[in-house]
């Protein structure tokens, strides 16, 4: 019996693709490499400084305080986004027309750029012509996210929740439209509180989805630039100059190329690790959960 040898020219098609990323991903990062390591005097002129701008960046004090606004920035997205994103979904109907309707309006501040829903809010927000703003101060509430530092923060924590939730809540009803009706059935025999549906078919079948909406709303927050840029510009003061515009500051504004891109590095190595973190603890927490339903 002979084996016919396999013929592994398909693989030639994924050679564009590769060539694609190498030139849209790899080159860049390389280039930024470079500039990390050298001191760009000019054009024509250059001084090999090797980690000098790493240690830079790291003592820099600016660049601790917008870490940390990111890291509670991020970690408030998330505690508000995720439990409203699940509600939501929960409540939207599963079948017919209104489930159509539904899931376009939940879908529209989606499909709005990042530097219109900027726009929308601070108009929104203004005390002058904007609703919110209008509405707070005749309650008497002196609202003013250009020369208040909370009211800042707290306006572009409810624009990015207004923009990213019905993310969370299409992936959540995704996770629920693919629960068999057995589940359901099973679940109105032995009596089951709507409580304990939630608890013990519900939740547990959304958790891939959700680990889904995790990493991808904790990466988007903590990149988060257009947003805040176009609504405060970062202030008042750095009350929301998150690591995004810092970067931009350093790297445009500054014009200083060399500590810009240690930067550069340094916070896709922070987004990798958080990730990672975040991801293998959600993993070895279902896991223990599993384990434990099967005990």
């Amino acid at each position: 019996m002979t084996i016919k040898p396999v013929n592994q020219k398909a693989w030639l098609l994924v050679l564009p693709v590769l060539v694609c990323v190498a030139f849209s991903a790899i080159v860049p990062l390389m280039t930024v490499v470079n500039y990390s390591v050298q001191d760009i005097i000019s054009p024509e002129r250059r001084v090999f400084v090797g980690t000098e701008w790493f240690a830079a960046v790291m003592r820099d004090e600016e660049l601790h305080g917008a870490l940390l606004r990111q890291l509670a920035f991020s970690l408030a997205v998330l505690l508000v986004e995720l439990p409203l994103g699940v509600l939501l979904a929960l409540s939207m109907p599963a079948t017919g027309w209104k489930a159509s309707a539904v899931l376009v309006i939940v879908s529209l501040s989606l499909l709005i750029p990042w530097n219109v829903v900027g726009t929308i809010w601070q108009i929104f927000g203004r005390a002058d012509i904007g609703l919110m703003g209008a509405a707070l101060q005749g309650l008497g509430i002196e609202y003013s996210y250009t020369g208040n530092a909370t009211h800042a923060w707290l306006t572009v924590l409810l624009m990015d929740v207004w923009h990213w939730t019905p993310l969370v809540a299409l992936l959540g009803y995704a996770g629920l439209r693919s629960i068999p009706d057995a589940y359901y059935q099973a679940a109105r025999i032995d009596g089951a509180s709507k409580f304990a549906v939630f608890r013990y078919i519900q939740l547990p079948k959304m958790r891939g989805v959700l680990m889904i909406a995790v990493l991808l709303r904790f990466m988007d927050s903590f990149m988060i630039y257009t947003e805040p840029f176009v609504l405060t510009g970062g202030g008042p003061g750095n009350a929301t100059t998150f690591l995004s515009q810092y970067l931009t500051q350093k790297a445009v504004g500054q014009f200083d190329l060399g500590p810009a891109a240690a930067f550069s590095l340094i916070y896709f190595l922070i987004i990798l690790l958080l990730c990672f973190i975040l991801y293998n603890w959600m993993q070895r927490v279902g896991t223990e959960e599993k384990e434990g339903d099967h005990a």
